[in-house]
């Protein structure tokens, strides 16, 4: 009797104290955010370097002056362009899939001798431009030098995402806050207000002005060389007094289809408040003057949809839009942002790394929210500039631009720019049978049109293929519901079915993925060890969401699946491939495709957490780090994070390489080379968020059901992946897969 009592009264304590544990942890004090993104606010000197304010779908890049005065591009999702076709070469010419190759692939795409002059055009058409240059200018229209421009002091505040800046112009202050506005029907405003005696004494202009759509690079993306002459652009006047208001309507040669030329046209209004707009002679360049010391201006932006419909005419009746109604929008857009989703704090940290590391996450999050939550997936270099893939967004890197919306709890930013594969999925199925494949073969390098761009390895390039699989699970854990399984149902069927279709069986019954090229680009060669692993979880993955919706497995898929040539293994590690056996030696560079076997991809049947671990240990100290990529430091941290090596996740988050650069504004410059030096590149930023929430939150430990975003908790003081020295709390994380 003695003996039960006392376990009563034990099991009431263990009760009282669990229960005591769960209230605590529901009364948890919420992370400061505000404090958390106020001590990474973005104070600079800097007169030439642009930082993007965008709205997502929108982005106007200003420069130390507010404006575009030395630098800067203005960018939408929505704003694409074709140049003519080549001379000879008519619409019947052109493959709508962009490779004239037929039958079962055997190795690289060789494009037809005939066909040499449409190569550059398919590749680069449609290309990304530049919308405008909003700069300041003096009073006969003359630039300013950046000699003359002194005691720069700019303050973006991410809060809010008010950019402002003060500087000195011959012997003046000039003061400028700018900011941008939602995107709401496809309109997007940049409203600005300056302050300055320069403004009133008629000294200092604003400019805007257009460029003939090109890639030509420089601080500004086109050709400025016509803007001054007359142009075949109508100016209308809107609803306004003509003085303070007008609008370029700009209509660009789109040619999509045979016989069909369809006239792409945006259209830009810029209205003044205290001031005038005027045009420069016969051209489409508009000035705006101020009569005082202050001006405010908006420059607005109608671009309709590339592949919908062109810009209507509501921009002529629409209502001006002010300076403080613009701002109060970004301050409302931001503020919903940062109090939503997830947030990281670091600040309890011993290791002194701890601000450098947090300042990357909040200014990630800063930057993928103003270039990558729009209508469509980003070039890699977002809609900070136009990158050297003429802006168009390659398939494979989708998945790092868009599945930290997941992990933070904001999958409803990506909603738009996933729906691409809802959007191109007829051309992925053309794609498939031009090439006697099944299912659908997902394009490589495309613009809206969908239509893959040229380049040998475009058709092998094999790890984009079960990228949607990965999006649909990570949907079906935020709403793991039959409107989401039937939403991604014939997407994820598909996929797996030219999955389960491109494998050659040999005689013995193993199956073996050839041609491939494998991540890391270094070649085309066969059952290379990432698409090895990505196709098994894949396969595995689309079963169990025909399983969800009642359906039987499909047999293939499982014989696939199991019979798939193993992971190639030398001397105790994973190799590219079995032909790349000597992996550390002369190909330790590129992506480190030997450990997002076990990093990006979650545990797999046939992929061995002992052998990953092992491989890892040798990939962080022999790799050649300079040659790769930004995404491959977090890829790598996943691995680490994984395997249970939180101080190798951490060192390599922080690691010192050229690749691995994080510039004033957060913005990693992992990227291709430009202008000598490594350019903008948001894949590592997207995969550095992706990589901290498992860290936090933890990662899956196995592949099912069981493992759901219901049952994780909402906030913790822990993370599996920092080591000692790290004190982390978080709050609204997603557990990654």
């Amino acid at each position: 009797m003695a003996s039960n009592a006392k376990r009563a009264i034990l099991s009431a304590i263990i009760v009282a104290s669990l229960c005591s544990l769960a209230l605590s942890a529901e009364l948890k004090e919420p992370l400061d955010r505000e404090a958390i993104v106020a001590r990474h606010r973005i104070r600079s000197a800097n007169l030439e370097q642009t930082y993007p304010i965008g709205n997502g779908n929108f982005c106007f890049n200003v420069d130390g002056t507010g404006l575009q005065t030395f630098a800067g591009d203005v960018l939408a999702h929505w704003g694409w362009c074709s140049d003519p076709l080549p001379e000879g070469f008519s619409w019947s010419d052109v493959t709508p899939t962009g490779t004239y190759s037929k039958g079962r692939l055997k190795g690289p795409d060789v494009w037809p001798a005939d066909k040499q002059p449409l190569y550059k055009w398919i590749r680069n058409t449609p290309f990304l431009m530049n919308l405008a240059r909003v700069r300041f200018v003096r009073a006969d229209g003359r630039p300013i030098a950046p000699s003359d421009v002194s005691e720069v002091a700019r303050d973006l505040d991410l809060w809010t995402g008010v950019h402002a800046t003060t500087f000195q112009l011959d012997g003046e202050r000039v003061s400028v806050a700018t900011c941008v506005t939602d995107d709401v029907a496809l309109d997007s405003s940049v409203a600005v207000r300056v302050e300055s005696p320069l403004i009133g004494s008629g000294k200092l202009l604003v400019e805007v002005d257009f460029p003939s759509p090109s890639l030509n690079p420089g601080p500004w993306t086109g050709d400025f060389s016509e803007t001054k002459k007359p142009t075949p652009y109508s100016v209308v006047e809107p609803k306004r007094p003509a003085d303070s208001s007008a609008l370029v309507k700009r209509e660009l040669r789109n040619e999509r289809a045979e016989g069909k030329i369809d006239d792409y046209s945006y259209s830009v209004r810029v209205d003044a408040f205290g001031g005038k707009v005027s045009r420069v002679g016969e051209s489409s360049t508009l000035r705006v003057t101020g009569a005082k010391d202050a001006l405010e201006f908006a420059v607005s932006f109608d671009g309709g949809d590339y592949m919908a419909r062109p810009a209507d005419d509501s921009l002529v009746d629409s209502e001006p839009v002010t300076f403080d109604a613009a701002k109060a929008i970004s301050a409302k857009r931001w503020e919903t942002f940062w109090r939503s989703g997830a947030a990281v704090d670091f600040s309890g940290s011993s290791d002194p790394r701890w601000k450098e590391l947090e300042r990357r996450v909040v200014l990630s999050q800063y930057q993928l929210r103003a270039n990558s939550a729009g209508d469509y997936p980003c070039g890699e270099s977002g809609l900070i500039t136009i990158c050297p893939w003429s802006g168009r967004f390659h398939m494979e890197m989708v998945w790092w631009h868009l599945i930290h919306w997941w992990a933070w709890d904001r999958a409803e930013l990506a909603d738009d720019a996933t729906s691409i594969y809802f959007k191109v999925k007829d051309g992925a199925k053309a794609l498939a049978e031009q090439l006697d494949y099944k299912g659908y073969k997902w394009q490589k390098e495309i613009a809206p049109d969908g239509r893959t761009a040229p380049w040998q390895g475009n058709l092998a390039l094999l790890w984009k293929q079960p990228h949607p699989i990965y999006f649909a699970e990570m949907d079906y854990r935020r709403a793991p519901t039959r409107e989401t399984l039937e939403k991604w149902d014939d997407i994820v069927e598909q996929t797996a079915v030219h999955m389960a279709d491109y494998p050659t069986k040999d005689d013995a019954g193993v199956y073996h993925l050839t041609p491939a090229m494998p991540p890391s680009e270094q070649g085309f060669t066969r059952d290379d060890v990432f698409d090895l692993a990505y196709w098994r979880q894949g396969l595995d993955a689309a079963n169990r969401w025909r399983e969800r919706l009642g359906k039987d497995r499909v047999p293939l898929w499982d014989e696939v699946r199991d019979n798939l040539e193993p992971l190639p293994v030398e001397e105790g590690v994973y190799v590219h491939s079995p032909e790349w056996r000597t992996t550390f030696k002369d190909r330790n560079w590129e992506h480190p495709d030997v450990i997002g076997v076990y990093g990006m991809i979650p545990p797999t049947k046939g992929v061995d957490k002992e052998i990953a671990a092992r491989t890892l240990a040798r990939v962080v100290p022999e790799w050649k780090w300079d040659r790769c990529w930004g995404w491959d430091f977090p890829w790598t941290a996943m691995c680490a994070a994984r395997v249970g090596r939180p101080d190798l996740a951490v060192e390599i988050l922080l690691s010192d390489s050229i690749c691995n650069v994080y510039d004033e504004s957060g913005v990693n410059l992992g990227g291709p080379s430009t202008r000598g030096g490594k350019g903008p590149y948001l894949p590592g930023n997207g995969g550095l968020l992706y990589a901290i929430a498992g860290m936090c939150a933890g990662f899956d430990e196995t592949s099912s059901d069981s493992n759901t975003n219901a049952d994780m908790p909402k906030s913790g003081d822990e993370a599996p992946g920092f080591p000692e020295g790290w004190s982390v709390k978080w709050e609204g994380l997603k557990r990654p897969l």
